[in-house]
């Protein structure tokens, strides 16, 4: 049950991190979220492990919701969220753990992987298949102008379009939006948070009650670390060449997730592209699955998670 995740913060390269914890043993997973999400993401995937019998870990990242802001965020990229989970498992005396990320979170999930394999028992990713950050992680040229991430990855625009609302606000907007199966593209006259509708009521799965907790995390935090990682550092080469992830691995993909009409993402996953760096991957496609599956369609997505792991556990 929730009210038996714990809460802690742990301090990891100098920065005190909120982790929150649900059950015991020597089989971890550790979830990583994505934007606009925090720990609270998982909370159905934590409680159905943990059952299962395996110790389930989530954080904020650093920057994010509970955990600390680094003291110049500006210099952050990926590998900062890379060392902090191989610091983690370390302080946590986690020799192996599982690995599953959501959205951006399956950046730092499978560059873990291919830097440390040995630490890793498997990895789950929903919505967001093996890519690397570098120029050519998403093609934003490729896309209309008014392509939310080029938007966000112009300093100060985000910031100014946000800044008109309370932060409750702004985490609706773009849990609305990007419930959507259309990619959130503004016009030429109009900001991202000007797409929204407020008659659209929030998607299945995600209540008041969730987006007071999401809302209360991101007050404590803002929004300057998000937009640096990932938006504004999704370009930044990370310095993994010829990258190979050999641990075995599954991808969850929403068939009415908006990233699937990101330029060639739907090829990439559709003919097995992805396997020439991922070659022990099993991809699902869930027909209503939305960007916020796991939330959405909990059961479902949870029994894919629990046979890959039992599957794997060593």
């Amino acid at each position: 049950m929730m009210e038996n995740i714990q809460h802690k913060h742990v301090e990891v390269r100098g920065l005190k991190l909120h982790v929150a914890e649900i059950g015991s043993g020597p089989k971890a997973v550790v979830f990583l979220h994505g934007f606009p999400e925090i720990w609270y993401t998982w909370r159905h995937q934590m409680v159905a492990v943990a059952d299962r019998g395996y110790r389930a870990l989530t954080i904020d990242f650093r920057g994010y919701g509970l955990s600390e802001q680094p003291a110049d965020p500006e210099k952050d990229t990926f590998i900062d969220l890379v060392h902090d989970i191989v610091a983690l498992l370390d302080f946590l005396a986690i020799n192996k753990a599982f690995l599953i990320g959501k959205d951006f979170g399956a950046f730092p999930a499978y560059m873990v992987a291919a830097l440390h394999p040995e630490r890793v028992s498997g990895v789950v990713t929903l919505g967001v298949p093996f890519m690397l950050p570098g120029p050519s992680a998403i093609q934003n040229h490729l896309l209309p102008e008014g392509f939310y991430m080029s938007r966000w990855q112009e300093p100060g625009r985000a910031e100014a379009d946000f800044g008109r609302f309370d932060v409750k606000t702004v985490i609706r907007n773009i849990y609305i939006l990007f419930s959507r199966s259309e990619i959130p593209i503004a016009a030429p006259d109009q900001e991202i948070m000007d797409l929204f509708d407020p008659a659209t009521p929030l998607p299945p799965g995600f209540s008041e009650e969730d987006l007071d907790v999401y809302a209360s995390l991101y007050e404590k935090s803002g929004f300057r670390y998000p937009l640096r990682v990932p938006y504004r550092t999704l370009a930044v080469d990370c310095g993994i060449t010829d990258p190979k992830v050999s641990t075995p691995s599954l991808l969850i993909v929403g068939e009415k997730d908006y990233v699937l009409k990101f330029p060639g993402m739907e090829d990439y996953i559709r003919t097995g592209a992805v396997k020439n760096f991922v070659p022990d991957l099993e991809i699902t496609f869930i027909e209503e699955g939305s960007h916020f599956v796991h939330e959405q369609l909990v059961e479902k997505v949870n029994q894919l998670i629990l046979a890959f792991l039992d599957k794997h556990a060593i």
